[in-house]
């Protein structure tokens, strides 16, 4: 320190000499922390916490399911539900008809649920709440309306794709039965049913002279070649429809069906002791940031002194 300015105390010299003054003005700074930390003055918190996987999903772009799952539980559908569900607006004490009231909301929301991606690739949701069971209940329901919301996407475009095939089978449907009454229609009318057999007989009979073999014949000679070419067109359009008809009835299946999307590795639970705020670090705050600002306004009148009667 300039001796020429001033000729201050050591730092322990100056604690020494105002040591009953410091520590009463910590000691003070401690109990008005400890006092306006407490429930009357503070809303105490309690927090919940749930941790998840994504399963049965697939990514939609070149994000990872873990993403896709942290980028659907943060979307604004899934947090308007649950501040319907939880009159946030009442528990946060936030009036609905105030200017920018949706904006307050947003903020409250977010400060207190928290959404984050963990070091393990997992989705951690963090709910702190004035109410132990309300905390657990919110981090339980959000899992729950991500569930219904990826339900949805899939069911939404799953019903796309079965109404598709519906559509392909019927169409299939039409040209097998097209086939089947044209084939019907040569077999009542003139009789060819079975080329390859029929061919035969009509071999035998010919040779024999049978005036019915010699009719079979003509008529297999003018709509034999037909016929086998509607059995091939037929049994084509057959696989094809039969193969339609898994895709369909699997596309189906996922439609139908009831599936969960996230494993809970963590469920949350309602605390039994209040997350925020932490009392004992409030005090102890309070009581350093006193301490040190006590020693510069003790340091600032020392010097202020010593100045006052150097220049006397």
């Amino acid at each position: 320190m300039d001796n020429n300015n001033f000729n201050s105390l050591s730092l322990l010299q100056l604690i020494f000499k105002w040591k009953w003054h410091i520590l009463i003005i910590t000691l003070i700074a401690a109990l008005c922390g400890a006092i306006f930390s407490s429930s009357a003055f503070i809303t105490p918190l309690y927090k919940s916490e749930a941790i998840a996987y994504p399963a049965n999903t697939s990514p939609y772009s070149e994000e990872d399911r873990t993403e896709q799952m942290l980028q659907i539980i943060s979307s604004q559908s899934i947090a308007d539900s649950i501040v319907a569900k939880y009159d946030l607006w009442t528990d946060y004490n936030i009036d609905p008809n105030q200017p920018h009231a949706k904006t307050y909301m947003i903020l409250e929301y977010q400060n207190k649920i928290k959404i984050t991606k963990t070091p393990y690739e997992a989705v951690s949701i963090v709910v702190n709440d004035k109410d132990p069971v309300t905390a657990c209940n919110i981090a339980k329901d959000i899992l729950y309306y991500y569930d219904q919301k990826i339900r949805k996407l899939h069911r939404d475009k799953s019903e796309e794709v079965v109404v598709m095939f519906e559509r392909q089978l019927r169409e299939k449907q039409l040209v097998i039965d097209s086939l089947k009454n044209r084939m019907a229609e040569i077999g009542t009318n003139y009789g060819v049913t079975d080329v390859e057999s029929q061919s035969r007989e009509v071999t035998r009979g010919w040779l024999a002279g049978s005036a019915k073999s010699a009719e079979l014949k003509s008529n297999l000679e003018q709509y034999g070649s037909e016929l086998v070419d509607l059995q091939t067109k037929l049994a084509a359009e057959a696989n094809t429809f039969v193969a339609i008809k898994c895709d369909y009835e699997r596309e189906l299946r996922f439609y139908n069906g009831y599936m969960t999307y996230s494993n809970i590795i963590t469920e949350p639970y309602p605390a039994d002791k209040k997350s925020f705020p932490v009392r004992w670090v409030i005090v102890a705050l309070s009581g350093l940031a006193a301490f040190l600002l006590s020693i510069l306004a003790i340091f600032i009148i020392e010097n202020r002194k010593r100045f006052i009667s150097s220049e006397k």
